[in-house]
């Protein structure tokens, strides 16, 4: 197995970092204005990042979109859901582009910089803007790259790192669902 350089552009949580909450007010990428409360009743598996994330961001909707898959039926217990952390670039337009290419069922979240700002630390999570010539528009975001998972409360349940094996998150995920 390959090494992926991790360099700048993803973070893994803390698990001992204070307590996350799933707080909110963001367009999705259908234009829809959506909050935290409008998923409660369903699992949230929150993944934070941006579109043009050369490697962890695809790799982890990719994982989703895999653990989605083999939730099959199950699956309508877990909404899915990734938030940006690149407002300047991922408009709701720029998500309805790249989120569906992973799944229906991801739903793509944006919103202005003062809302990432404060999305971000509701739910105790890093990303920053990095300087790259090389990059689209010469920069590219360092970000926290695991997932978060919430429950039908709402409440802060676990970490999943985004190199995850699915079959280890659907597993988890199918006892907590009660399947």
């Amino acid at each position: 197995m390959t090494e992926r350089n991790q360099g700048p552009v993803a973070a893994r949580v803390d698990p001992e970092a204070e307590r996350f909450a799933a707080d909110f007010e963001l367009t999705d990428h259908n234009g829809m204005i959506q909050a935290d409360e409008d998923f409660r009743g369903r699992w949230m598996l929150v993944f934070f990042g941006f579109t043009n994330c050369p490697d962890v961001c695809p790799l982890g909707l990719a994982t989703i979109a895999q653990v989605m898959d083999d939730l099959d039926a199950e699956g309508a217990a877990v909404q899915p859901l990734f938030i940006t952390v690149d407002p300047e670039r991922d408009t709701p337009s720029a998500l309805a582009d790249y989120v569906p290419q992973f799944g229906p069922g991801i739903l793509g979240l944006s919103g202005s910089t003062e809302q990432i700002e404060r999305t971000a630390e509701t739910f105790n999570i890093y990303y920053q803007k990095i300087e790259e010539a090389s990059s689209p528009d010469g920069y590219t975001m360092g970000h926290t790259s695991s997932f978060l998972l919430f429950d039908p409360e709402g409440e802060f349940v676990r970490i999943y790192e985004y190199d995850q094996a699915p079959a280890v998150i659907v597993s988890d995920l199918r006892e907590r669902i009660g399947t």
